[in-house]
């Protein structure tokens, strides 16, 4: 820690830190041209200017007997955070920090704004909440650009920026420099990204916008810098495929890396909150974040942990086809037979007749006859279908699935739940085996459920899509495969099946 003090973050003592900078502050003013020497310092050395001048405020602290407005200290992991974060400005890169509650994010990503806004002339910084009185609000603590403004007036003068006035230049949802143009601008909901262009732009509690794709589609318009910040909420939404798309700087802040905490915290937090709650804002947990998705994440790392040396492949050949519905969408294509699901294909950009071909070809390669292909005809699989009912080799065992039609079992409102119950029965009546196919758990795991007048019904995949999660179409295609009962006529034994099939 870049202070000439140990700083005990579970029992501080903050009057040694205030005398520390009031000592220090002497001798700037003492010596006033030593000032321009230090701010080119603190220009390229964020992390020690917080702890030299940063405040923030805490009111946990009243009933300690501590002051409310106290020095910012930095913990080694916000440290290291402050360094990730300027690497990733600096390299124009976007970046992803999941982490678990109360671990300072909201105030560190203020302090590392207004470090930005003195020392960087020009600079755009942009904040976006899902709702605006999380962005600005005069009279709220828990707004960011009231943290924002805090941070700049408490300040020591010589630091502030030269004319600053906060009447004048700290409007709602903007902050400006009178000294070098730079400023903070906030946006909230739908709004996110729709203004002017940014340097840098923080996502706060980025899993839980309401609308995330228009959000994505305009910030990546106006800034080279997106830098996404939340707890985890489910899995399927933009803020989770990023997380496990390989392709963004991560950042984690677990409740270990707090100094303040310890493991007899944790077990106080265990006792107080629910399960779910302990899951998703402390141990960081895509799979319990949701309580209302119908196949439970457990069920599908059991099945994924299995292999075809370890289950027997009993009953008939299924072959599946969920097509793309949308512009951005995949065709997906599924093999199961019996407790064992051999693989997954997807293509992008196929026409029906393409799509019917393929299907053909697994048909006439594979070892063993299919007995069944299960199309979904809403959208356009019903054009797939029609081409598979003139092929010869595929005619006989394609049968087309409307998801969407009732059913009269008194326990599904319709095909879509009655396929998802037969699905999650397949899964939690163990062993089954899955295959560990990207993105197949966050697929699996991503529609929520409901019940109307009695009856299970399962989230549309519109709904899902507004929802910001892209269509789950190996979900479908697995669901698919328990639509219909299968007339089976083949005679196994005359082939070398089961866990020996080579696909």
């Amino acid at each position: 820690m870049p202070t000439p003090f140990e700083f005990n973050f579970r029992s501080p003592d903050y009057s040694a830190v205030f005398a520390w900078r009031a000592q220090k502050l002497k001798a700037i003013r003492e010596s006033p041209e030593s000032l321009l020497a230090l701010k080119v310092f603190y220009r390229d050395n964020p992390v020690q200017f917080i702890n030299d001048w940063g405040m923030t405020f805490d009111p946990r602290n009243a009933e300690l007997g501590l002051p409310t407005t106290i020095p910012f200290i930095l913990f080694p992991k916000q440290e290291e955070w402050i360094d990730w974060l300027y690497a990733r400005w600096k390299g124009r890169e976007d970046g992803l920090t999941e982490k678990s509650r109360d671990m300072g994010l909201s105030w560190l990503c203020v302090a590392v704004a207004v470090h930005m806004f003195l020392f960087y002339p020009g600079t755009v910084i942009g904040f976006g909440s899902r709702k605006e009185e999380y962005v600005d609000s005069s009279s709220d603590p828990k707004s960011l650009f009231w943290k924002a403004r805090q941070f700049i007036n408490l300040l020591p003068r010589e630091f502030r920026p030269h004319g600053w006035n906060e009447k004048k230049h700290a409007p709602f949802m903007k902050i400006q420099n009178p000294a070098n143009g730079s400023m903070l601008v906030g946006e909230a909901g739908d709004n996110i990204g729709r203004g002017a262009r940014t340097s840098i732009y923080f996502k706060d509690e980025s899993a839980f916008y309401e609308r995330p794709n228009l959000i994505e589609a305009a910030l990546s318009q106006t800034s080279n810098c997106r830098i996404d910040i939340s707890t985890p909420n489910g899995s399927g939404n933009p803020f989770y495929q990023r997380r496990h798309s390989g392709k963004t700087s991560i950042f984690t802040f677990r409740w270990q890396d707090d100094p303040r905490k310890d493991e007899a915290w944790y077990q106080d937090q265990c006792k107080k909150l629910d399960p779910i709650i302990v899951a998703q804002e402390i141990d960081i947990d895509y799979d319990a974040s949701v309580n209302d998705a119908w196949i439970p994440g457990p069920a599908v790392d059991a099945a994924q942990r299995n292999t075809i040396a370890d289950v027997e492949a009993i009953g008939p050949l299924l072959l599946t086809v969920d097509p793309a519905r949308f512009g951005d969408d995949k065709t997906a294509i599924m093999l199961r037979r019996g407790r064992v699901v051999y693989w997954f294909k997807e293509f992008e950009h196929k026409s029906t007749m393409v799509v019917a071909g393929l299907v053909r070809d697994e048909v006439m390669s594979s070892p063993v006859p299919i007995a069944q292909i299960a199309v979904d005809v809403i959208g356009l699989g019903a054009g797939i279908v029609d081409r598979l009912l003139e092929f010869p080799e595929t005619a006989g065992i394609t049968v087309a699935v409307n998801s969407s039609l009732r059913v009269q079992d008194g326990r599904n409102y319709n095909v879509r739940a009655q396929m998802a119950r037969n699905m999650k029965e397949w899964l939690e009546d163990s062993p089954a085996v899955l295959p560990l196919y990207p993105n197949l758990k966050a697929e699996l795991t991503t529609f929520k459920y409901t019940y109307r007048n009695g009856l299970l019904l399962i989230e549309s995949k519109e709904e899902a899509k507004a929802r910001g999660v892209k269509s789950p179409n190996l979900y479908d295609a697995l669901a698919l495969s328990f639509a219909q009962p299968v007339v089976d006529h083949v005679n196994y034994s005359n082939y070398q099946v089961g866990n020996r099939m080579n696909y």
